[in-house]
């Protein structure tokens, strides 16, 4: 299994969700984040804005779909400005289900 954290613009969010939903990826955990990734932030006049408002979604995937999560994040979150985010990739090793008490395959 992988866990992918997808970091997006607010303005992308449903868009993502509904296309991964609507490719019957419908799981997904999604909260709000602030930080700066490579544009370290914007300038406004005088002010400077170094802490970006972004969403983080976090799917747990079977590795065979890894891919295609991916592919399907990066064509709906992409506006073609810098700044439309970033996906990461780790391995998981176990996952649970607290109601059944019992370990998922």
């Amino acid at each position: 299994m992988k866990m992918i954290y997808a970091i997006v613009r607010p303005e992308k969010v449903y868009e993502v969700n509904k296309a991964l939903a609507d490719a019957g990826y419908g799981a997904s955990t999604k909260w709000s984040v602030a930080g700066r990734g490579k544009q370290h932030g914007i300038q406004v006049g005088e002010l400077v804005y170094d802490e970006m408002s972004k969403n983080m979604l976090m799917i747990v995937c079977d590795d065979d779909d890894k891919n295609e999560i991916i592919d399907i994040i990066m064509d709906t979150a992409q506006t073609g400005e810098s700044g439309d985010g970033r996906i990461f990739v780790l391995p998981v090793e176990e996952s649970y289900t607290i109601s059944s008490q019992s370990k998922d395959d």
